[in-house]
């Protein structure tokens, strides 16, 4: 049985996997241990022909994505170890042997590289990624999460094989690397971090800045929905009702203050639709089986799909009611100039509160259907 497995994902790397593989073999020569390569290969050229005749099992991966050529390459491995890298010899294979030492002397569980406090050679990394994209989205990581590292998405890592099995790796895209960060800390696996060398990658790359970016942010955002929807919301939603109760307080000077009291009623409905945003997310976290928020899952907890109905065609009820009224007003004088912006306000908001309340209550009570998230409390 091999001591150490590893897995390189590969798109089309004809130009670089046999010199990638190659030193594989080096590093596991100089370890003087038995090892395999599994390549989890989507490609259309030469790649897999390549990998195969240099040695290594190529395991066909029939989804796209980063995360889904890593979870079919898992299923494979016979490794005490597993190590992870890039075929496009960004990471060396050369320095397999010290994260493997690591893991070998039991002093982790999870061994991580880091780019930024190793050696970065020129044109290897964008200064977008280097001074803005990863730094910003590693100290969102580290805040959220606790994590203490310090280059989030470096792809060579290297962890016990009992490790890769406890870990719930779903993700198919490039959020694979944050999930993988996440759920190791979830796990309570320890974690070390190893410099390493980066340089330029051979061949095409295929890295999206912005929207890989906003992969990582978004998979953050479902195991913390509080600080990016819930907290927001709340904050726009308290202002909003401040700045529209002072305004309808005034009585008689409201048509003085009609910008207070739509800048008012703007952030009531915004802040309102923020914190919606963030009990969706709440509750497929829940139902996907990541929640950890204290917040929603008191809010799934006692969560009812009649109880919410009822509050929110009652409150639509209130703002036809009210808006009937401005109508008749309006008819009254002839249809000629009103004055009811007050009214008219208050009914906007309490019909518009009323369907996004509707339409959430059925929409949490589907998405905890499974869980019996809709029935009465």
């Amino acid at each position: 049985m091999p001591l150490v497995s590893v897995v390189i994902p590969t798109r089309n790397e004809e130009v670089s996997i046999g010199e990638c593989i190659t030193r594989v073999g080096v590093a596991f020569e100089e370890m003087g241990i038995e090892g395999e390569i599994l390549v989890a290969d989507s490609s259309s050229d030469s790649t897999p022909d390549i990998a195969r005749s240099l040695g290594a099992r190529v395991i066909r991966s029939e989804k796209l994505g980063y995360g889904n050529a890593y979870i079919e390459g898992f299923r494979h491995v016979h490794g005490d170890y597993v190590m992870i890298l890039d075929g496009d010899l960004t990471y060396d294979p050369l320095e397999i042997p010290k994260f493997v030492e690591i893991l070998r002397h039991g002093n982790a569980d999870f061994v991580m590289g880091t780019r930024l406090k190793g050696n970065i050679k020129k044109g290897a990394m964008p200064a977008l990624h280097r001074y803005v994209g990863n730094p910003l989205l590693t100290s969102m990581l580290n805040l959220l999460f606790k994590a203490g590292i310090s280059d989030a998405h470096c792809g060579m890592r290297a962890m016990t094989k009992d490790a890769v099995k406890r870990l719930d790796l779903r993700a198919g895209g490039m959020e694979f690397a944050s999930e993988m960060v996440i759920e190791a800390l979830r796990k309570n696996l320890r974690i070390l971090e190893v410099p390493i060398t980066y340089s330029p990658r051979v061949g095409t790359s295929k890295l999206s800045s912005f929207s890989d970016g906003w992969r990582h942010l978004r998979f953050m955002m479902l195991y913390r929905p509080t600080p990016f929807f819930l907290f927001p919301g709340i904050v726009a939603l308290v202002l909003g009702m401040s700045l529209t109760f002072f305004v309808l307080m005034e009585g008689r000077y409201q048509n003085l203050r009609m910008h207070s009291l739509i800048l008012g009623c703007l952030l009531l409905i915004i802040g309102y639709q923020v914190l919606l945003s963030g009990i969706y997310v709440g509750a497929f976290s829940a139902v996907y089986g990541i929640s950890e928020s204290s917040f929603v899952r008191g809010i799934m907890n006692y969560h009812s799909l009649e109880r919410e109905l009822a509050m929110g065609v009652a409150l639509l009820i209130a703002g036809v009611i009210m808006g009937m009224h401005v109508i008749l007003s309006w008819k009254d004088v002839g249809y000629g100039s009103l004055q009811e912006v007050q009214s008219a306000m208050m009914a906007l908001i309490l019909s518009i509160i009323g369907i996004q309340t509707i339409f959430s209550a059925i929409f949490i009570s589907y998405l905890l259907l499974n869980n019996g998230g809709d029935s009465k409390r």
